[in-house]
């Protein structure tokens, strides 16, 4: 990537780990669809829960988020998305448009955002920076539960308070952990990088 130049201004990109590879186009192409499968197979890992299961999809969502970037972290979430109408990459395999309107739905909605969300903070040296990396994780857990909590009340027609617990609650201990998994990984991975350029 280079850098844009005007008198007396010099206004660098803002990179993240993926534009650390060479490449362009084929380099973001391949990162959008490894991100999607990556997703697809943190998903995979469930704890049975009820009416939504834990996964370790939003573990993903962060980490695609924080190493592509807002454009190619959303493009990558949205492909997932669209991969899932067709292939069985949803939690515990599951597949097709109906998920959308599922209780699951809106979690759904929610990884999109927070993949933006986290890729928009990295872009900006979120990733950089254990503590920093770790706030990013949690806000962006947080933008995962909003429409999957008002989803979930709008399908199963429980309480809002049942909403809420069996929708957020419960998932609060597992995202703080997920968070914290990511906040490390970012900055070492970082570090990794700079000393392979040193």
């Amino acid at each position: 990537m280079s850098s844009i130049t005007s008198p007396g201004v010099v206004v660098r990109p803002r990179t993240v780990l993926a534009d650390v590879l060479p490449g362009a186009r084929v380099r973001d192409a391949v990162l959008v669809l490894f991100g999607a499968l990556f997703t697809g197979l943190m998903a995979q890992i469930t704890i049975p829960m009820t009416p939504v299961p834990m996964t370790g999809q939003t573990l993903a969502v962060g980490l695609v988020g924080a190493t592509l970037g807002l454009r190619r972290g959303t493009s990558s979430m949205l492909l997932y998305i669209v991969l899932g109408f067709a292939l069985p990459v949803y939690a515990d395999g599951g597949s097709g448009v109906e998920a959308l309107w599922g209780s699951s739905g809106g979690y759904l909605v929610g990884f999109v955002l927070a993949t933006a969300l986290i890729g928009f903070l990295a872009e900006r040296g979120a990733d950089k920076k254990i503590h920093l990396a770790f706030a990013a994780f949690v806000l962006g857990q947080l933008l995962v539960f909003v429409p999957g909590v008002l989803v979930l009340q709008a399908v199963t027609h429980m309480s809002w308070g049942d909403a809420v617990h069996y929708g957020f609650t419960v998932f609060i201990v597992g995202g703080l952990v997920k968070a914290a998994v990511g906040g490390a990984l970012l900055p070492a991975a970082w570090k990794a990088v700079r000393r392979y350029e040193g």
